[in-house]
């Protein structure tokens, strides 16, 4: 039987895309998906601010160049980026926690990373994470309601705060037993720990 293991994720991370779009495939065994927010790690990749602003949109032109070509090779839709990106994820986030609340937490992260970087809308817009839940049978008022519950927010505040003590440091980030793979190859690196 596969080690348990699990797969950590934030909606704004088109690194966590491409990985969603593989794991399910890769892993030998089922993960859990838990919903934290990067801009809380010690590691959040979306900023490098001690760049000055031409060899930041040089690092920026760079990074998404490697992504859509990483898109391309995974046989994926072209990847469309978000304006404005990276984007404010916080709803998405919470939309996430609530989805993971009641068994969707698949459905919903696929269907948002989708209307994200192959649909190319921001999540900071309310309207294409509602899109995103109505697509998996997600009722567009329990949705609200549970991503505004202090319940929500607590548990994505705890999920984040664990996984940062863990030693995830950014996503997308898989944990098998009590070892974190991160980076190139982390999802095979994962697979041959859980067999």
């Amino acid at each position: 039987m596969p080690t348990p293991a699990a797969f950590y994720f934030d909606l704004a991370s088109p690194l966590a895309y491409l990985a969603a779009e593989r794991v399910l495939h890769v892993l030998p065994g089922p993960a859990e998906w838990r919903p934290i927010l990067a801009c809380a790690l010690a590691g959040d990749g979306t900023r490098v601010e001690d760049r000055g602003a031409a060899q930041q949109a040089t690092h920026e032109q760079r990074l998404r160049s490697e992504i859509e070509r990483q898109a391309r090779e995974l046989d994926l839709q072209p990847l469309r980026w978000p304006e404005p990106f990276p984007f404010d994820s916080s709803l998405a986030m919470r939309v996430a926690t609530y989805a993971a609340s009641i068994g969707r937490a698949v459905p919903f992260a696929q269907a948002a990373f989708r209307q994200a970087f192959a649909g190319g809308h921001s999540l900071e817009d309310p309207d294409f994470v509602l899109i995103a839940a109505a697509a998996c049978e997600m009722h567009p008022a329990a949705v609200l309601r549970g991503a505004e519950m202090r319940a929500t927010a607590a548990r994505l505040a705890a999920t984040t705060a664990a996984a940062t003590q863990a030693g995830i440091a950014d996503v997308p980030a898989i944990m098998v037993g009590e070892r974190v793979f991160a980076g190139k190859d982390a999802l095979e690196r994962a697979a041959e720990q859980m067999a």
